[in-house]
């Protein structure tokens, strides 16, 4: 098995208890793009029509905001990103970790597993 196969289906488990049991407050995956941005569609392309079917996207539902928009006002604590694509976990709309880039599709969920565990 790949080792990006394993973790992920280790972070499967932790997260389907943690849900199970309901100690996880309200979280959201936040990712800021531009329409300009290839790294942006190709997330959308690899990820994005998956990503909501997920555990990962069950316990963080995804959110989209452009960057030349303002952030909205819950997110007010939260530091606006330069650069696109920007994947900002929240927790109860406070900041709790942040991916600058579009590492591509294996790496993409090891490293948001990494952001989860910090729920």
């Amino acid at each position: 098995m790949h080792i990006f196969e394993s973790l992920r289906a280790g972070l499967r488990v932790i997260l389907l208890t943690l849900m199970t049991f309901g100690s996880v407050a309200a979280a959201e995956l936040i990712v800021v793009e531009s329409d300009d941005c290839p790294y942006c569609k190709r997330f959308h392309a690899e990820i994005g029509i998956a990503y909501p079917k997920t555990e990962e996207g069950k316990l963080a539902p995804l959110r989209v905001l452009d960057i030349s928009q303002p952030m909205p006002e819950e997110y007010s604590g939260v530091k606006p990103a330069s650069v696109t694509p920007t994947f900002i976990l929240v927790e109860n709309n406070r900041e709790i970790d942040r991916l600058i880039g579009y590492p591509g599709d294996e790496y993409f969920w090891f490293l948001l597993g990494e952001m989860l565990q910090k729920l």
